[in-house]
């Protein structure tokens, strides 16, 4: 349902009119309102029929505008609801009180399972609640907080915070100015978490040191299946220890490394890497002028060059 080139009052009525819908329907599931920037007084009337709706699951209400008035209904509603388990608030403009009020309610809530939050202007302080409700929260299992500036203190407070959390599976916190010291607290968490799978720290300037500190990691974690490090100013030094980290590591799957100036010698420890590791399947290191085309012994891998 695209709504974004039509008028406010036009959008309003199409609202109305699935506010009407909602509270007849008792089997639909999933609702995308993706890109419409309804803004939160036309979206007001849908989150009030939600308190009452028991069946729909999933809700996209990505890029809508909603602001902090809108962040801070939903969360009202997420301590009521009892069956929304996926919910998009992707590029909302909701800032630190519409945030803050929407992490508060994970104390409460214990259905939702996954939660984007990514592009809404959360910081350091964001962060550390974040992370506070990480450590009480039993149902969360995938959170996208890209895009956002929690910076290397915000990483090292969520880290902490996922040493001890036993649920969450999925975290993106690409865009995040996390820097090397907030590399090696991630390589930390690493080294202890035995849950997580996909970590997503695409353009966050964690630069050879942090490449090496997250390469050490990998030679001890035994869950982690797709790790992102897409523009991190790895170098050569970064692309030696993650092939290395490759021989040893035995459950990694993706491995994200394009525009990361990776250059000749990372790409010749790589190479011979392919041909050690036994489950890496996709391998991306577009951009690195590496200067000769990788190839794998191994049929299986799909790398992109």
């Amino acid at each position: 349902m695209n709504l974004y080139k039509i008028d406010d009052n036009f959008k309003s009525k199409a609202i109305n009119t699935l506010v009407k819908i909602l509270n007849k329907n008792s089997t639909l599931i999933s609702l995308d309102l993706f890109d419409n920037n309804l803004g939160f007084e036309i979206v007001k009337p849908l989150i009030y029929a939600l308190y009452k709706n028991n069946t729909l699951n999933n809700l996209n209400l990505n890029s809508n505008n909603l602001g902090s008035e809108g962040g801070k209904e939903l969360a009202n509603l997420l301590c009521k609801n009892t069956t929304i388990i996926s919910l998009d608030l992707t590029n909302n403009r909701l800032k630190s009180e519409g945030s803050k009020a929407l992490v508060d309610t994970l104390y409460k809530n214990s259905t939702l399972k996954n939660l984007s939050l990514w592009h809404n202007g959360l910081g350091l302080c964001e962060g550390k609640a974040l992370a506070d409700v990480l450590c009480k929260n039993f149902s969360l299992t995938c959170l996208n907080l890209g895009y956002n500036n929690l910076g290397s203190e915000g990483a090292k407070a969520l880290s902490d915070a996922l040493c001890k959390n036993a649920t969450l599976t999925s975290l993106n916190l690409s865009i995040n100015n996390i820097g090397i010291e907030g590399g090696k607290a991630l390589a930390d968490l690493l080294c202890k978490n035995s849950v997580l799978k996909d970590l997503n720290l695409n353009s966050n300037r964690l630069g050879s040191e942090g490449g090496k500190a997250l390469a050490d990691a990998l030679c001890k974690n035994s869950t982690l299946k797709d790790l992102n490090l897409n523009s991190n100013e790895l170098g050569s030094e970064g692309g030696k220890a993650l092939a290395d980290a490759l021989c040893k590591n035995s459950t990694l799957k993706d491995l994200h490394l394009s525009w990361n100036k990776l250059g000749l010698e990372g790409g010749k420890a790589l190479a011979d890497a392919l041909c050690k590791s036994i489950t890496l399947t996709f391998l991306d290191i577009k951009y690195n002028d590496i200067d000769f085309i990788i190839k794998s012994n191994n049929q299986n891998i799909e790398i992109l060059q």
